[in-house]
C-alpha cells in the first residue's frame, strides 16, 4: 500500500508571507513545515514504511502491512504538525491510486485522509 501525505494550503501561507512582506514569517514556515516533514519520514520509518518521498511539505511511503491502521496514523501524523498547519492523506494500491486519495481528501474537506486501497 501507498501514502501519501501533503501539507493543506501550504502555499496560500507561503503567498501571505510574500505579499506580507514578513520574511520571518516565511522563514518559521520554512522552518517548522522542514521539521515536521522530518518527524512524520522517522514516523513512518518506525512503522515500516520505505519512504520514497520526503520534501517541502509532503511525504510519500509504501508497506506491505495489511494491517495497518491508517486512521491511527493519520491522527499521529497531525499530531507532529506544526500549530496552524494540518496534513491530508491518500491510501492506495498503487502511487496513482494514492495520489488520487489524496486529491479526493484535499477536495472534501481537507484535514483528512481517504483510503482507496
Amino acid at each position: 500500500m501507498y501514502l501519501t501525505i501533503d501539507g493543506d494550503d501550504i502555499g496560500r501561507k507561503i503567498t501571505a508571507c510574500y505579499i506580507e512582506n514578513d520574511e520571518e514569517k516565511l522563514s518559521e514556515l520554512s522552518s517548522s513545515l522542514s521539521a515536521a516533514v522530518h518527524q512524520i519520514t522517522n514516523l513512518l520509518q518506525a512503522e515500516g514504511f520505505k519512504v520514497i518521498f520526503s520534501a517541502a511539505d509532503g511525504v510519500v511511503g509504501a508497506s506491505a502491512d495489511p494491517k495497518i491502521d491508517f486512521l491511527e496514523l493519520h491522527r499521529r501524523i497531525q499530531s507532529l504538525a506544526p500549530p496552524g498547519i494540518t496534513f491530508s492523506a491518500g491510501v492506495g494500491r498503487s502511487l496513482r491510486e494514492a495520489y488520487l486519495a489524496l486529491t479526493y481528501a484535499k477536495s472534501t474537506g481537507k484535514n483528512s485522509i481517504v483510503d482507496l486501497g
